[in-house]
């Protein structure tokens, strides 16, 4: 046996998977990564042992998430380099001040904080009186309020007052399966993809995805419930370039009114609840 130490099993298989579905070569990944396409090979085959520092140059030119860098510095028998905070620890506070204050600015329109896999973690005033349009009582089952996609596709969710909700679920299907295609086959964006697929009435066209159409940027949302007509366009924003699992996975959905009719309604409700 040569005299080279052998990496744990898992680890090059792993970095092999995670290669795959970045859709880069040996030779891809040896060039970002500043190495030779042999070295890529002895370390999926193997045969050669990564020290610490490569499992990070590895990771960083395949642009994982830091919560899969951890994982395969793990795989390779090191220590997780990025922490992973609960967001209500004493060290977060900076950052929930961040997500509060953008929250109750973007008032009166409503917004939200949600993670990677779209559960909600926080939300403002204005969202709440949204969110009270449509539900006079909680939803029976708690994923609907839990989750801002299962929301979309549940039956019982907002589904029925979305107009146009073919389009919307549509734009969200694109986005989350090109986020799914660059992740592992047992990523929690697969899962998610999977069960709202599995939704009924949602219809063969939408497993489609056109990937070499330019995906949207923004999602025009129309609602309608009784004589109450709104329509937004939402955006995603993340933290710039977070060293925390937890904060690299949150993001901050914000809702803006697409016409005057809406902005009015928004601005009443604030006002309404304020009385």
């Amino acid at each position: 046996m040569s005299s080279m130490s052998l990496a744990p099993a898992g680890f090059g298989p792993l970095l092999r998977q995670w290669r795959t579905a970045r859709r880069m070569s040996q030779q891809q990944l040896a060039i970002e990564s500043e190495v030779s396409t042999r070295h890529i090979s002895y370390v999926e085959n193997g045969k050669s042992s990564p020290s610490r520092e490569m499992v990070l140059i590895l990771t960083s030119a395949l642009d994982l998430p830091l919560r899969e860098r951890n994982s395969l510095l793990s795989a390779a028998g090191f220590a997780p380099v990025y922490r992973e905070t609960n967001l209500t620890a004493p060290e977060m506070l900076p950052v929930r001040h961040a997500f509060d204050t953008i929250l109750s600015h973007h008032e009166p329109y409503p917004a939200i904080v949600i993670t990677r896999t779209w559960d909600l973690v926080n939300m403002n005033n204005a969202f709440t009186r949204l969110l009270a349009l449509f539900f006079d009582t909680p939803p029976v089952d708690p994923i609907i309020t839990q989750n801002v996609m299962h929301s979309l596709f549940h039956p019982a969710g907002v589904r029925p007052y979305v107009v146009n909700w073919e389009e919307v679920a549509g734009i969200l299907l694109d986005r989350l399966y090109r986020e799914s295609i660059i992740e592992l086959e047992t990523s929690e964006s697969r899962k998610l993809m999977d069960a709202l697929l599995a939704y009924p009435g949602v219809s063969s066209q939408l497993r489609k995805v056109d990937l070499a159409a330019t995906p949207e940027v923004c999602i025009t949302v129309k609602l309608k419930k009784d004589d109450v007509e709104l329509e937004f366009f939402t955006t995603l924003t993340t933290l710039g370039t977070p060293m925390d699992v937890t904060a690299q996975e949150l993001r901050i959905e914000s809702y803006f009114p697409s016409d005057e009719a809406t902005g009015e309604w928004l601005r009443k409700a604030a006002a309404a609840a304020a009385n």
